[in-house]
């Protein structure tokens, strides 16, 4: 993610609509079709504007406990007919709550808990994140 870690920041990314657009360009510089969004923690911050403007041009997204969930209203959820795996880990008792408490709205979604996991899920329970994922991805269009 731009502006995290040791990556530089990005000038685009300050706006919601700045981080949409380099998501846009992320995609369309790979040359990516339809792909599955998958967007842990603070990704969010980029998913999420993506998927309220252009989730018809994504095959699915999978939020993992993402951040920012809370800045968008049921309605706009409701508008988003992207198929959604909802997931993350039972001992994630902070972000996750939350996200899911918003994302519920989301028309085409499902949920996945995976026991004994706290925020990064993936991490703690690598085979039980995996099948939850594949299993999602097999029951796409």
């Amino acid at each position: 993610i731009p502006g995290y870690g040791d990556s530089p920041p990005v000038e685009m990314a300050v706006t919601a609509q700045g981080r949409r657009t380099f998501l846009e360009h992320v995609f369309q510089e790979l040359g990516m079709q339809r792909p599955v969004l998958v967007s842990p923690s603070m990704s969010g911050r980029f998913s999420l504007p993506f998927l309220l403007a252009h989730g018809d041009q994504l095959a699915g997204f999978v939020p993992i406990a993402p951040v920012g969930t809370k800045d968008y209203t049921a309605a706009q959820y409701r508008g988003v007919q992207t198929p959604t795996l909802i997931l993350y880990g039972d001992r994630d008792t902070r972000l996750a709550p939350q996200a899911l408490q918003n994302l519920q709205h989301l028309p085409e979604h499902r949920v996945a808990v995976l026991p004994g996991a706290g925020h990064a899920c993936y991490l703690d329970k690598p085979e039980a994140f995996h099948r939850a994922l594949l299993g999602f991805l097999r029951q796409l269009k």
